[in-house]
């Protein structure tokens, strides 16, 4: 064996032995600080937000809903009755918003417009928004994890 094929086989062997250095130095850590995952009841409601918050707001959009983006608004035609819809426009993508005043999902890209359940009112979108079934649970608004 000669010098560079020596040197060649102790560089392969540096590397190797850091390679499993390097993964667990990369990997993503894990603290007690953050919080678990929302879990899911048994009938497959989960929570994706507070009431108060709602109120606040007059809606709560969650990015993170395992079926996908759900916006959660105050159905007008009941005081507790609230609608949970898949706020991706059937169109082009973007995220429409609740507009009380008009009582109608808008978006903000090309004026689609939706009613409380989804129903297209107004184009360019042809396909109606997935609608998602939620309830209130004491303090909190649970959403069935599968779209209606």
């Amino acid at each position: 064996m000669d010098r560079r094929e020596f040197l060649t086989w102790m560089g392969v062997g540096g590397m190797a032995s850091y390679l499993p250095v390097a993964l667990i130095a990369c990997s993503p850590k894990t603290t007690k600080s953050e919080s678990p995952t929302p879990s899911v009841s048994a009938d497959g409601f989960q929570p994706v937000g507070k009431v108060a918050d709602l109120d606040k707001n007059g809606q709560i959009l969650n990015k993170e809903f395992p079926g996908g983006a759900v916006l959660v608004v105050r159905n007008p035609d009941g005081n507790n009755a609230i609608a949970a819809v898949n706020p991706t426009c059937s169109h082009a993508g973007c995220f429409v918003a609740w507009k009380a005043d008009q009582k109608q999902f808008v978006c903000p890209c090309h004026d689609s417009k939706f009613t409380i359940d989804g129903k297209v009112v107004q184009g360019p979108a042809k396909k109606p928004l997935p609608t998602y079934e939620a309830k209130l649970a004491g303090d909190s608004i649970v959403v069935k994890g599968s779209k209606i």
